[in-house]
Order: structure tokens, then sequence, then C-alpha cells
């Protein structure tokens, strides 16, 4: 048996606390091992003067840390599920969904003004087209401009490039200790979140039945099913995280509860169904949720978006 493990993971601040979070659950587990973490730097953390939408492809976070886990440099791999594509490279699998952090988005305000407080025309910055869609079918008077960079450059940027308002995940806000600073959880009702959103997930080599085993103590079934249930959703749809996609579970009286939409990129359209189904029939929750939203007329919706998203790669430097 192995005396060491070594864990992967994005280099920015929130991605080595969620990983040492999980180093510290696996050290008091098992005392008599060694665990370290290797930081690892992806690709959109490679570019950060391009918009997420002009990059293009899936696993803009996850490639490069797949491959050493693939090569073996690495045993296993902390991820924010809402990074991780819904198709896994062959060999890899998510071996444990820690329980998850709260998956709303949060407002982070220069004046600590809500949203319903901002001004006519007020600045806020994301790069996220799936909270950008929301907050236009809300408020058109909005100016949604992208903003990129790790979550404390982001809080940073709100100072010094002017903005009055940002939008980001309140599970990071929430893991680096930073809950002073939100000054409003969105409500599902007027942002929902991105899919797997505040939730972790371990990513291991499926033939690695010694690390498979280590780890398992740390899934938490509750939330693994409604991730599930929100991957089969996003997975129908054939959506990244760079589509204005959005879904959320929650189980509530022995059932799974799934809202989904698709929006227009301007925000103009949005449409909005939810399913409700067992908790052992996650997956179907989602692909029942998915063919919901596409006959109810998301289909028109996703084929706009793509044709815009192909030319927007085509023009990027």
């Amino acid at each position: 048996m192995r005396d060491t493990f070594y864990i992967g993971t994005r280099g920015s601040k929130l991605a080595f606390c969620q990983a040492n979070s999980v180093k510290l659950c696996l050290e008091e587990r098992y005392p008599h091992l060694s665990f370290k973490i290797v930081k690892i730097k992806t690709t959109g953390d490679k570019v950060r003067d391009v918009p997420l939408a002009k990059i293009g492809g899936k696993g803009l976070f996850v490639k490069e840390i797949e491959e050493a886990l693939l090569a073996g440099r690495i045993d296993l791999a902390v991820h924010s599920m809402k990074d991780v594509p819904t198709v896994l490279p062959s060999g890899l699998k998510i071996g444990a969904i820690t329980k998850r952090e709260n998956p709303l988005d949060v407002l982070i305000s220069r004046e600590e003004k809500r949203l319903e407080e901002l001004p006519l025309g007020a600045r806020i910055g994301t790069s996220s087209l799936r909270r950008k869609a929301q907050l236009l079918n809300l408020r058109p008077d909005l100016k949604i401009e992208p903003i990129r960079g790790n979550l404390d450059t982001r809080i940073k940027k709100l100072k010094t490039e002017g903005f009055d308002s940002i939008i980001v995940a309140a599970s990071g806000v929430i893991r680096m200790g930073w809950e002073e600073k939100i000054t409003e959880y969105l409500s599902p009702s007027i942002v929902l979140p991105a899919i797997g959103q505040g939730a972790l997930g371990i990513e291991t080599r499926q033939d690695d039945l010694e690390t498979n085993e280590l780890i398992s103590f740390l899934h938490h079934l509750e939330s693994a099913r409604i991730i599930a249930a929100e991957r089969a959703f996003l997975k129908t749809l054939e959506g990244g995280c760079q589509v204005p996609i959005a879904a959320l579970g929650i189980i509530e009286k022995g059932k799974i509860s799934l809202e989904g939409l698709i929006g227009s990129l301007d925000g103009r359209k949005i449409i909005r169904e939810k399913v409700e189904g067992l908790p052992e029939e996650a997956e179907k929750i989602g692909i029942d949720l998915a063919k919901r939203l596409l006959s109810a007329g998301g289909g028109p919706i996703l084929k706009e978006i793509y044709k815009e998203k192909d030319l927007l790669r085509a023009t990027a430097v």
C-alpha cells in the first residue's frame, strides 16, 4: 500500500482552500498516511484576458489536471463540479462528491446596495452568460460587463475597475471565510445557479481501487443524487458553463425537485420548468426536464446561441 497520495488542484487561493479541506479530512481519517497537494495551471487560468465564451471548448479548468491524473503524477483531483464536463476522459471517474455548500449566487456591492437598490445603468461584473441573461431579463437597464480572474482578484476589481457590484458563487466566498463581504444572497427565482455549483467532486482513476476506497467516506449521497440530476439535464442539452443554462435540485419530502432554465443571450427569452421524482431516478429527472424545456421553445434559443458562440470563437485572438 502507498504511504503518500498526491492531490491535484488548480492554483488559485479558493481551489487550494477546497483541496486542503479534502486533505484535512483524509489526514484525520488516515493519520498514518501522507497527503500532498500539487498545484496545476489549467487553460482557464492561463488565458485571463479573453472572455471564456471566446476560448471555447469544455474542461477549461480541469483538462491539465485530468492529464496529470491519467499520467499517474497525482492520485486524486479536487474540482468544483460546475467546472467538470459531463463526459469524462476514458479511465477516469468522479469517485466522491462531498456535501454541497450553499449553491446560490451572491451580490457583492461597492456601496452595499442590494440588486433592487442599484441605480439605473449600474455596472455589474460577471463573465457568466447564465447570470447575464437572467439579470437582463429582470433589469434590462443593467450594464453587465465581463470580469475574469480568481475570486480574490474579482473582489479587488470591484473597486479598481469601478463596478457597482459583482456576482460570484456563494460557496467560494463562504469557503474563503469572506461572508461579511456578501451584500445579498440571490434567490433562485432571480438567478438560478450553475449546474453543480457549490459541490466538490473528487476525480480518480477507475482502476485505482486503493484511492477509491480511501475517499469513499467523503461521498455524500444526497448531494451526489442532486448533482446527478443537474448534470443529466446539462448533458441532454449538450451545454457548458458558458451557455445561459441553469438548474438547481433539492430533496424535499423524499423527492428530488429540479428546476431549470434556458435563456437567450440578451435575456429577453427565459424558459423555465420544474420536475419532481424519486432520488433513485435522478438522471431520468434531469433528462425529462431538459426535454420539457426543449419542447417549450428552448431548442431554437440554444441553436441561435451556439451559432453566435461559433462566431465569437472565430474572432478570438
